[in-house]
């Protein structure tokens, strides 16, 4: 078997590159140190012969910090939230459009302006227009016809464009172009000047048209030959007669309401040439409205953007946005948005920001960092960019896009100006570029240069191992995962180590460490090769259907090989299960709290019935407990798409609000639903937000009664269970502990394992410890994932006890918070204040969590560290500016430091 196991092939995880982590903007002040809460690195990329792992992928992030002085453990947050700029801009109301293989048809039959290709080889979609009105229950906040003409979202009542009567399209609009409307008797005879052009004469108010502009004015009214004379030659201003009547039209009554589309973009053009500020205002809102779908987009940006149509430009924009990232693959787009005239064209319409740079080549690197579109972006970037930490990161990203096209030379010299605009994470990135070049030592070097400058942080040492070898090497793996036990590279190294000396299980042992608390797809597909090693098809297949829910483009075998196909091959070695035994299976999985497990039984349902949304619901309530949320954002929107009755797509479109924030909207969802057809989900969904705030006793009733209503309705047990066990938490939270209790064997009578935690809280509120601390047990046994089990078990014995079961929940996943506030806690009761401090630091260095920040503050105000104090209530208030006791700390540490010395 070790044989075997050393001729198996590398996963293609270790010998190509893996999807990185998305860029971060940090809105910090500049490093002048690295931070340790953010490390630079991410999963391996291509060019690494031999069997260990290659290097981790240079992560192009930011992530700024203090002067050495300070801790680096909470630099990344140390400013102050006020001097953040505004986030980038989200294009979240999409989130109801599936994900559409094809562009939309185009639906406006006029040609194309100059500069825009024609889109009639575009293909049909069945997805939403873009800028399509939203629904009653829509947040305001994604009103898609409100945000271009608006910065501030109108709140959910108001009268949002959305929540108008529909207007006739684009197309249909210049298809019909109505005649303009006659001059009447009583305007004619208003008349005091006529603007002729060609034949025509067009009567006007003089005053009037004057006003519209300082230049008209002046025109009619100031020592030019024009403002003696009744009728004026306007033949060689470009304006038709059709234009002229709009114009005077607009200077009588101020309205554009019966224009059709092409007399408004001639106003406009009019307006521009004459000064006129309210015309322009009023003919860019009306045709920043009229834009609706893509076609209409690549139709009017040109007109935008030549007359400098502010809401035009916008609204166009916002449709490409919401097209993401497919619209980055239209050729106009494209030359739009990546190239450097249109930069500049943007820049003349006030649209050319570096947040808007930022949001698309963060889009363009999640598709495919290696692009020339990708490159021309963060061009665009760097040149938006102002001095500071903006440069500094649209530096390192480009450079790290260059090292990753294999461009070494290019990626050297952006890293080398990144760090000369003072971004310390470009020198590990120029060390990279030189490895890359073939001077290791060189590189060694820079990364020994970094720890001795700063204060040390785990992906300083995952960075040196990867210019040493042998022993050293290990001992700067092993460093590494002491500092930060997030890292993957060392945990997958070790383990392929092992491999290499037959220890096939002593492998798997040590990726399952990482898997346990960080799930990703090169770890699972490294797992299921030793799987493979060992003969368990059984392993490999539920791994590799794991990994593909994760990433259904997955490729392995070096990418040349479907993890579908992988699975299709497997198959002909185990047991083949229809669907009655997959249902039995997850049952089964699910009760163990097997959640990986349970994804792949998901996932071998759903290959037998794709459009099953009840199915993508549940994988997406697996994918949300296993940190997976932008997979289980997509298996919603699945879920959601594939709704063939009304009241189920509701209830996912509740939990997509519900999910992004929008707890109001997702009830309002949720009893729409009801109102349509009574549903266990959608009673359970509206419990599940009502509950999510302080309930009084009354609200707690009802949600009691919208749970027994739930569990009146159709559903399986895995759902059942559920209610019963939320039933139970609100009775314990109304003191009402014999009916909780009942509730929580109610549900572990029909294996719902997770109601030993709340059983085992029961018998804990009634004195009985020890009955509490047998029920954790339970579950500890029966959870195949139990760091939360022996976390809350911890609470139910005594201090030496508790200790032991933290440092195992600590051991299992370290990026639960509790135990090392616990533990900082009794330090500090002991007096080992500098213990303490240091037990919260080596968690905020990879994890700068809200209550750490918090009692790592409180606990340096104790000692009279007034300046630390300061420094981590901000870093806090960074992630959270309403947490109050970081608030009531900060003004308390304030107070007492006293005005700042001038």
């Amino acid at each position: 078997m070790a044989a075997a196991a050393t001729t198996i092939p590398l996963p293609s995880s270790l010998t190509r590159s893996s999807p990185s982590a998305s860029p971060l903007l940090t809105t910090s002040t500049p490093p002048s140190t690295p931070s340790s809460a953010t490390s630079t690195l991410s999963p391996p990329s291509p060019t690494h012969s031999g069997a260990s792992p290659p290097p981790p992928k240079l992560k192009p992030t930011l992530a700024p910090a203090t002067s050495a002085s300070s801790s680096s453990a909470t630099s990344t947050l140390s400013s102050s939230p006020s001097s953040a700029p505004s986030p980038i801009p989200s294009y979240s109301a999409g989130a109801f459009a599936p994900r559409a293989s094809t562009p939309p048809t185009p639906t406006i039959a006029s040609s194309s302006p100059p500069g825009s290709a024609s889109s009639a080889g575009r293909t049909s979609s069945s997805h939403p227009l873009p800028l399509s009105s939203c629904s009653p229950t829509s947040p305001a906040l994604e009103c898609p016809r409100a945000a271009p003409s608006s910065p501030h979202p109108p709140p959910l009542t108001s009268s949002v464009p959305c929540r108008h009567p529909p207007s006739r399209s684009l197309s249909l609009l210049l298809r019909l172009c109505p005649r303009p409307r006659r001059h009447g008797q009583e305007e004619i005879e208003d008349a005091d000047v006529w603007f002729c052009i060609g034949d025509d004469e067009v009567p006007c108010v003089r005053s009037s048209i004057a006003a519209l502009s300082k230049p008209l004015s002046t025109l009619l009214y100031g020592g030019f030959a024009e403002a003696q004379r009744e009728r004026i030659s306007f033949s060689h201003n470009g304006i038709s007669v059709r234009g002229m009547k709009a114009v005077d039209v607009f200077s009588r009554t101020g309205r554009l309401d019966e224009f059709p589309p092409d007399t408004v973009l001639e106003l406009l053009a009019f307006a521009n040439k004459f000064c006129c500020e309210g015309l322009k205002s009023a003919c860019d809102a009306k045709m920043a409205s009229l834009v609706r779908n893509l076609d209409d987009a690549l139709l009017l940006v040109e007109y935008g953007l030549e007359e400098t149509a502010y809401l035009l430009v916008a609204a166009c924009l916002q449709v490409f946005l919401r097209e993401l990232p497919r619209s980055l693959s239209d050729p106009d787009i494209t030359r739009l948005l990546c190239t450097q005239e249109g930069r500049e064209r943007l820049e003349a319409a006030d649209h050319a920001s570096f947040l808007l740079y930022h949001f698309l080549s963060q889009v363009a690197m999640e598709e495919d960092m290696k692009s020339n579109t990708t490159v021309m972006l963060l061009e665009r970037l760097v040149e938006c960019a102002t001095p500071g930490w903006q440069k500094q990161l649209s530096l390192h990203q480009l450079g790290c896009v260059m090292l990753e096209r294999g461009e070494y030379k290019d990626a050297q010299r952006w890293f080398e100006e990144a760090a000369s605009e003072g971004h310390v994470y470009s020198r590990i990135g120029v060390a990279r570029a030189k490895f890359k070049k073939g001077h290791k030592y060189s590189a060694y070097k820079l990364a020994s240069s970094l720890i001795d400058d700063f204060e040390p942080v785990g992906w300083m040492y995952q960075e040196r191992s990867l210019y040493c070898n042998g022993k050293e090497k290990m001992s700067d793996l092993r460093v590494a995962t002491e500092l930060d036990p997030t890292l993957a590279y060392p945990y997958k190294y070790r383990a392929i180590a092992l491999m290499e000396n037959g220890k096939v299980g002593a492998a798997i042992a040590e990726v399952n460490k990482i898997i346990g608390f960080k799930v990703s797809t090169d770890c699972l597909e490294l797992r299921a090769w030793f799987c493979l090693a060992l003969e368990d098809y059984e392993g490999a297949v539920q791994d590799t259907r794991a990994l593909m829910t994760l990433d259904p483009s997955y490729l392995m075998f070096h990418g040349k090989l479907h993890g579908d196909q992988l699975i299709e091959i497997l198959q002909q070695h185990g047991k083949q299960w229809d669907m009655a035994d997959c249902w039995m299976q997850l049952y089964d999985r699910w009760s163990a709290v097997d959640d990986i497990g349970s994804l792949a039984v998901v996932h071998q349902m759903l290959a037998k019935e794709p459009a099953n949304s009840s199915l993508r619901f549940r994988q997406s309530l697996l994918l949300l407990r296993l940190n997976c949320q932008k997979a289980a954002m997509n298996s919603l929107r699945l879920a959601r798409n594939h709704s063939i009755h009304d009241h189920e797509r509701l209830v996912y479109e509740g939990w997509i609000l519900y999910d992004t924030g929008h707890r109001d909207e997702a009830l309002a969802k949720a009893e729409e639903s009801i109102s349509v057809q009574r549903s266990f989900e959608a009673f359970f969904l509206k419990a599940y937000a009502l509950a999510d705030s302080n309930l009084d006793p009354t609200s707690s009733s009802y949600v009691i009664q919208l749970l027994e209503q739930a569990n009146s309705c159709a559903s399986d047990n895995l759902r059942k269970g559920q209610a019963h066990n939320n039933m139970g938490s609100i009775y314990v939270d109304c003191d009402m502990l014999d009916e909780a209790a009942e509730c929580y064997l109610k549900a572990l009578g029909i294996k719902h394992t997770r109601a030993h935690q709340g059983l085992a809280r029961v018998y804990y509120l009634k004195n009985q410890k020890k009955a509490a601390y047998d029920e954790m047990t339970k579950l500890i046994e029966k959870a195949k994932n139990n760091a939360s089990a022996y976390e809350k078990r911890s609470e139910y014995c005594d201090r030496d006890m508790a200790k032991s079961d933290l440092n195992m929940a600590t051991k299992l996943d370290p990026l639960r918070t509790y135990p090392y506030r616990y533990r900082a806690a009794v330090l500090m009761d002991d007096n080992k204040e500098e213990e303490a401090i240091a037990e919260l630091s080596q968690a905020i260095a990879f994890k700068p969590d809200l209550q750490l920040l918090h009692l790592r503050a409180a606990f340096y105000d104790s000692m009279g560290d007034t300046a630390s104090t300061l420094r981590d209530c901000e870093a806090a208030l960074c992630l959270d500016p309403s947490h109050c006791d970081s608030m009531d700390l900060h003004n308390k540490a304030l107070g007492r430091a006293g005005p700042p010395s001038t």
